[in-house]
């Protein structure tokens, strides 16, 4: 069961209405978002990639740029090494085109995710002193990389670290924590205590892109402008895909990159837009959150990122066309993979002692350990309990955590530090390694450590505001549309209405599984409703609320009894060139 929040900040909607010269529903959504002065609201609304901050703001800027034209100008051998999601594919082919329109000799490498694991390591340095690689520049990853870096630099090999990742730190007795960095030559990564870059939520390909425009301007590249827009939509893909909050810069970045991506020149993007069904289709947040993002990380999971890389990078069509169509087919088969992990955890949680923890630590030696993290979200989003998902690895267990608001998934962590060979990640998202023996002792630790009530596992929902059915309009469907792209840190808005009377019911869909709703305003007006959850789940409420007979008089259209409290969003239904208004419901509930 959800809990229903209604967000109710007092600020005077209608003076900043009439500023903005805007609705006051509007101005009361992004007050909900944060955004509460007339100029956050005017820039917000009004997105401007000439107001991105200065890239020199990040600390190591300068040197980094300086110590690159060095190499290129003395022809020094620059490699790459990047990471096998879609952020760290993303970042590898921004900075190795914007290095090859330089002039430098560069090449790239992206570790298998079993073989090599996270990040730069030994192995990867040796081959790379042992080809006569110069220099190594990481991406996505290497702030954490301590040990790598120190061998890197016994070889004599020049290191610049490119990330946007947490920095490491070693914690006394006392809990005092010192941060430490590796020894690179040059570290770029807004998250180091010292950077006064203003805005901290870039990812991987959003700090190398930043680097490209310093690049670009330092070496007088021809064309600047026309190449740093066409990157753009590739660090849209990476913002979007690594769940970073699409605000400020994310949110420039994000809105001008969807316009590019829905008319690319990018063959391998092209072919995998057509792999995947989606020609003519508009692209959105969704479609590269859901679609284009996990093929790309499809080649990471079960292959070789390396594949998605060379997707972007080919210039033959032969080549784009089949490269997309085996990246489609791997995430047909990761989602088939997924859907039976999650099958097989819940029966684990719903059969053993599991299911009365407040933490879920499970462990399942038969699923592939590049879907743990996946499958950990789902059960996270089943039963609103942070979830760890353990598997088999090469050494030991392996797994991924994510979490719910109230409970920072790393801090929880480090208080079983001992108990693990490695660990790192965020307040929502871990990864970690151990002994197959140390498990039960971590599940029992995280839940008697643990602080969470049984209030803090209760699902809560945020709603934007109470907006009678009388008020939806398609002119008010359209001026919510200003506020995309959605997603993390700008959520679709919420709205509710209580006791909404309903006039007819039809499930339609070639798998039966949408239902269609004609609503009843208090006022008489007709407007219709559309779900797209559990049908099953809607037709028992509403049988054990108002009775099997009312249920039947709604499917018929009949006056019926039944009243139900709705969250939904406003959408716009468009079919043969007409446009009208109606409501996606998102939950629902009886009094």
């Amino acid at each position: 069961m959800h809990k229903w929040m209604l967000k109710n900040t007092k600020i005077d909607y209608k003076q900043m209405a009439k500023e903005l010269q805007v609705t006051e529903v509007l101005c009361k959504v992004m007050v909900n978002r944060g955004i509460n002065n007339q100029d956050d609201a005017y820039n917000f609304l009004n997105p401007d990639i000439n107001k991105l901050h200065s890239p020199f703001l990040l600390k190591g800027m300068e040197e980094g740029v300086n110590l690159l034209k060095e190499k290129i100008k003395n022809n020094k051998k620059i490699r790459i090494i990047g990471d096998y999601d879609v952020d760290g594919v993303i970042s590898t082919y921004v900075l190795y085109t914007a290095l090859s329109q330089c002039g430098a000799e560069v090449d790239y490498e992206i570790p298998h995710r079993i073989e090599d694991g996270y990040g730069i390591n030994i192995s990867m340095i040796e081959a790379a002193h042992e080809a006569g690689v110069d220099t190594i520049i990481t991406c996505d990853n290497g702030i954490a990389a301590i040990d790598q870096i120190q061998y890197a630099k016994d070889l004599g090999l020049t290191v610049i670290v490119t990330d946007h990742h947490e920095v490491p730190f070693v914690e006394d007795e006392e809990g005092k924590r010192t941060y430490i960095c590796p020894p690179a030559d040059v570290i770029i990564n807004h998250k180091q205590l010292d950077c006064q870059y203003p805005f901290k939520y870039l990812c991987g390909a959003g700090v190398v892109y930043k680097l490209a425009q310093v690049l670009f301007q330092e070496m007088g590249t021809a064309h600047m402008d026309s190449l740093l827009k066409d990157l753009l939509q590739f660090v849209a893909i990476a913002t979007v895909c690594d769940v970073v909050d699409l605000i400020d810069e994310n949110r420039v970045i994000v809105k001008k990159g969807l316009e590019l991506i829905n008319n690319t020149n990018n063959i391998g993007l092209q072919a995998l837009i057509k792999a995947a069904a989606l020609e003519g289709k508009k692209i959105s947040c969704y479609t590269l959150g859901f679609v284009i993002g996990p093929c790309i990380n499809a080649s990471g999971r079960l292959d070789y990122a390396k594949k998605g890389l060379e997707l972007l990078l080919t210039k033959s069509l032969v080549e784009a066309e089949a490269l997309a169509k085996e990246l489609y087919q791997l995430n047909e088969e990761r989602k088939e993979m997924t859907i039976a992990g999650v099958e097989e955890i819940i029966e684990t949680i719903e059969t053993t002692s599991v299911t009365k923890d407040k933490v879920f630590v499970v462990y399942k030696s038969g699923i592939h350990e590049s879907i743990a993290g996946i499958i950990a979200g789902r059960i996270k989003d089943k039963y609103h309990v942070p979830t760890i998902i353990l598997t088999d690895a090469e050494e030991g267990v392996k797994g991924s955590a994510r979490s719910i608001e109230g409970y920072n998934m790393f801090e929880e962590l480090l208080k079983c530090k001992d108990l693990l060979t490695k660990f790192g990640g965020h307040p929502m998202a871990a990864g970690l390694s151990l002994m197959p023996d140390r498990i039960e002792e971590v599940r029992e630790r995280l839940n008697k450590l643990t602080t969470l009530t049984d209030e803090d596992l209760v699902p809560k929902i945020y709603i934007d505001a109470h907006l009678p059915l009388e008020r939806i309009s398609l002119e008010l469907a359209e001026s919510l549309e200003t506020l995309e792209p959605f997603g993390k840190g700008n959520s679709k808005p919420l709205f509710a209405e209580k006791e909404i009377k309903l006039a007819s019911a039809q499930i339609l869909g070639a798998n039966k599984n949408v239902l269609k709703l004609k609503l009843i305003s208090r006022r008489g007006r007709l407007i219709d409703g559309i779900f797209f959850g559990n049908i099953p789940d809607f037709e028992k409420l509403v049988v054990d609320q108002f009775g099997q007979l009312q249920l039947n008089q709604l499917y018929n259209g009949k006056s019926n009894n039944i009243k139900l409290d709705f969250i939904y969003t406003i959408g716009i239904n468009e079919f043969r060139g007409n446009k009208s208004v109606q409501i996606v419901i998102q939950h629902y509930r009886a009094n």
